[in-house]
């Protein structure tokens, strides 16, 4: 009966070890979303946004006043500029962030 407790107490402790590892490594897309329009050049530079898979494309007014480096630490496994787009690769969040984004503009 006495390790019956002992097993349960080390499955609570897990999962609460388990509930905090995931608090920490989860980002807070509203703090993102704000640094990524930002980094874009704000939302007066953005005209359009589209999402194909992980690939977030947006159509800006002037790419020069983008912040690429920027981009990158948020997570970016690739950029790719034609043009005024830019095709960013953000794997399966890039959906999320079109529609935040869209949302804010």
């Amino acid at each position: 009966m006495n390790s019956i407790w002992q097993y349960i107490l080390i499955i609570v402790v897990l999962i609460i070890i388990s509930l905090i590892v995931i608090k920490v490594n989860k980002k807070d897309f509203g703090i993102e979303i704000n640094r990524l329009i930002k980094y874009l050049g704000g939302k007066d530079n953005i005209i359009n946004c589209e999402c194909n898979m992980s690939r977030f494309k947006v159509i800006l007014k002037d790419v020069s006043i983008v912040d690429k480096e920027g981009i990158q630490k948020l997570g970016a496994k690739g950029i790719v500029e034609v043009d005024n787009q830019l095709k960013i690769i953000f794997g399966k969040n890039a959906k999320a962030l079109k529609r935040d984004i869209e949302d804010l503009l």
